[in-house]
């Protein structure tokens, strides 16, 4: 599933959980920590040992879905609780190496990483803020912080740190008690954290919970993290609905968007400047410019600037905090493509209600077969009849779409496939294990997600276990010597083209096969100015084991095959989706800049985003398109995307139905510089 499940975060709360999993196993003795997946399976652990010598070792361990961190840490700490000295070795979640050290001595603050380095002059009580930190680094900063009389802990090499309580909590480990807090962590990514802390003064991590995905707790009292979550989703719910309510305006009446150049998504061009009319969120009319002269309860004056469509993204995992990054993309539409099941029925019911900043998702029902490597999110199935349980239970709760996962059983797959297509469900997904594409295609599949597994149908042999770290090697070591004009990829794409089988590449997060250390990520290249300080040093960081510059170029000709594989089966009639699988808003801009690359017009891009978004979602009969009658999802651009796709960052004023927000303000809540001025609706009059 996605590789940007969980954000990265700084200060040591980058529990490096950012998509992985397994564990076990001896290590000394210490401060104990288990971690747990779907079902309470254990996935990892983690264990904090007190030195004599005044040295804290951490090992930690997480393993899932075929990939994980393995982390080894060493650290001692000033008077004030801060890092003197640190040190951890392993590797990423990917594979890629893990080396950073720290020294803090005479008030100067020197550090190494793969992706960088510095010195800096610091006053006493800052905090170093590891890239690739365990959960023990995290507990550090929470104790260090806790110390401050002002709330805040500096940290090195930028940024500052808060927390606040946001709830309590009592649990229990037989007849012994405890009181725990849960805090809600500022200062570093995209949005607060949460991690629950006991509560003492000097306090230390007790907890961290992503709801749905994953939780670490202190071993032996793993039979409270389940209340505990259902605790920090309300604490959480009550910090989502107060923000909401700062950034969602709302257009009850009537709305005219005046002087907009609307595009017309379905033939992938630019119209002249029109009028546009919206009553209760939805299209009334498309008229010239200046021919609407009807009195309106909101006025936008769009001043000949370019309106969308809402932007589909195609391929997300929402959570509860990601919808603010996609409406400020101008992203009114997601397609959840795998999720715990309760979380997503919960967010599509809070969207819905108006208490949660997110755009309109349409689910897709994550299926996956039993092994070590499984996902264990959705159902995960070991035969037919549970396959068959898991199907109709997407179909009888309005899922429109099936996604099949790496461990699925083959055996059962045709049948598996034929009891969705009865039920109305599409289905795509990944490739099986053991399996090519051309076999998915053959039992009866609609869709393949990721460029890496369409490339991989011309790779695997019959032994390959895609469900391994294989799945990423494999192709950034051979696709660049496959020959797209070879007929097995001639026929292929002829039989995509043919069975009008849609690819989701989700280009964009596949940067990662070829990114160096200290290579700012390509989808934020060039807008990295905008970013959070700590952001932009994470992304700084490569997740792919690249030990030298041949194998470097190498994996970057990988990727370039990829692009124009996708090129070149658009040409040959292959439809296409805009999806993700990354950090929200930002990647689905990159993707559409990919596609241009990769030989599409910007207005193709846009097409792809809009109008296909909704199609293959099932939903163009209300969505897609600026026509009167469906609904007002609009995205005004201070700029001309289908010119210069980059345009499309620009994003002004985002409608969806009866509510407009604007980035501006939602990037200013989360840390973002802003990318243009908001174009507001003022109360309307007659001309």
């Amino acid at each position: 599933m996605a590789r940007g499940t969980f954000p990265r975060l700084g200060a040591g709360l980058a529990f490096a959980f950012a998509i992985a999993a397994a564990g076990a196993a001896g290590a000394a003795d210490g401060l104990r920590y288990v971690v747990l997946v779907e079902g309470g399976k254990r996935a990892g652990y983690q264990v904090v040992a007190e030195g004599d010598d005044g040295v804290t070792r951490t090992e930690f361990v997480f393993k899932d879905n075929g990939r994980g961190p393995e982390l080894r840490e060493e650290f001692s700490l000033n008077p004030d609780g801060t890092f003197r000295r640190y040190r951890v070795i392993g590797t990423s979640t990917f594979g890629a190496p893990v080396d950073e050290a720290f020294t803090l001595a005479d008030g100067v603050a020197r550090w190494t990483s793969t992706s960088d380095r510095g010195e800096q002059r610091v006053e006493a009580g800052a905090q170093y803020s590891p890239l690739g930190g365990s959960p023990a680094a995290a507990s550090v900063s929470l104790a260090a912080l806790a110390a401050r009389p002002d709330g805040r802990l500096p940290l090195i090499p930028s940024g500052v740190l808060g927390a606040r309580k946001v709830a309590e909590a009592q649990v229990r480990k037989g007849g012994d008690r405890r009181s725990v807090q849960l805090l809600a962590i500022t200062g570093i990514g995209f949005a607060p954290s949460f991690a629950w802390a006991t509560d003492e003064a000097r306090p230390r991590l007790f907890a961290y919970i992503h709801p749905g995905f994953v939780q670490m707790i202190e071993e032996g009292w793993e039979a409270n993290a389940d209340a505990l979550e259902e605790v920090q989703k309300r604490a959480e719910s009550e910090a989502l609905v107060a923000m909401h309510g700062r950034l969602a305006h709302r257009l009850p009446g009537t709305t005219l968007v005046r002087n907009a150049r609307v595009f017309d998504s379905e033939h992938a061009r630019l119209g002249e400047a029109s009028d546009v009319r919206l009553r209760d969120g939805r299209i009334e009319s498309v008229v010239p410019a200046g021919t609407d002269a009807d009195a309106a309860d909101h006025v936008i004056d769009a001043g000949g600037r370019v309106l969308l469509p809402g932007l589909f993204d195609m391929h997300a995992h929402v959570s509860r905090w990601s919808g603010g990054l996609q409406l400020a993309a101008g992203v009114t539409s997601v397609r959840d493509m795998g999720n715990d099941n309760g979380t997503v029925q919960q967010i599509i019911a809070e969207a819905a209600d108006g208490t949660l900043l997110m755009p309109r998702i349409v689910p897709a029902g994550f299926l996956e077969g039993e092994s070590e490597q499984s996902a264990r999110i959705g159902f995960v199935v070991a035969d037919l009849d549970a396959a068959t349980r898991a199907v109709d239970w997407y179909a009888d709760h309005g899922y429109r779409q099936l996604k099949v996962y790496n461990s699925f059983p083959k055996e059962i797959l045709a049948e598996t496939v034929a009891r969705a297509h009865a039920r109305g469900l599409r289905v795509s997904g990944h490739v099986p294990v053991f399996l090519r594409a051309q076999d998915a295609l053959d039992a009866g599949f609609d869709e393949l997600n990721h460029i890496n597994q369409i490339v991989l149908n011309f790779l695997v042999k019959p032994d390959t276990d895609t469900r391994t770290l294989e799945r990423f090697y494999l192709p950034a070591r051979e696709a660049a010597d496959l020959d797209l004009d070879s007929k097995p990829v001639q026929d292929f794409i002829a039989l995509l083209a043919e069975k009008q089988i849609v690819i989701d590449p989700t280009l964009a997060t596949f940067e990662f096969l070829h990114q160096r250390e200290g290579q700012i990520t390509p989808i934020f290249a060039g807008i990295e100015d905008h970013l959070p300080p700590d952001v932009q040093r994470s992304r700084r960081a490569a997740e792919m084991d690249i030990p030298d510059d041949a194998t470097g170029a190498r994996y970057r000709a990988s990727f370039e095959r990829m692009v124009e594989f996708v090129g070149r089966a658009w040409r040959a009639g292959v439809p296409v989706v805009a999806g993700t699988d990354e950090v929200p808003g930002f990647t689905l801009h990159h993707e559409l800049a990919l596609y241009v690359r990769a030989g599409l017009s910007p207005a193709q891009a846009l097409q792809v985003a809009t109008w296909n978004g909704a199609r293959y979602s099932g939903v163009l009969d209300t969505l897609g398109s600026i026509t009167p009658g469906k609904v007002a999802d609009l995205v005004l651009v201070d700029g001309d995307p289908t010119v210069d796709i980059g345009d499309i960052r620009k994003v002004a004023t985002v409608i969806r139905g009866d509510v407009a927000y604007y980035p501006a303000e939602i990037h200013a809540e989360l840390g973002v510089r802003p990318f243009a001025r908001p174009l507001r609706a003022v109360p309307g009059a007659v001309r």
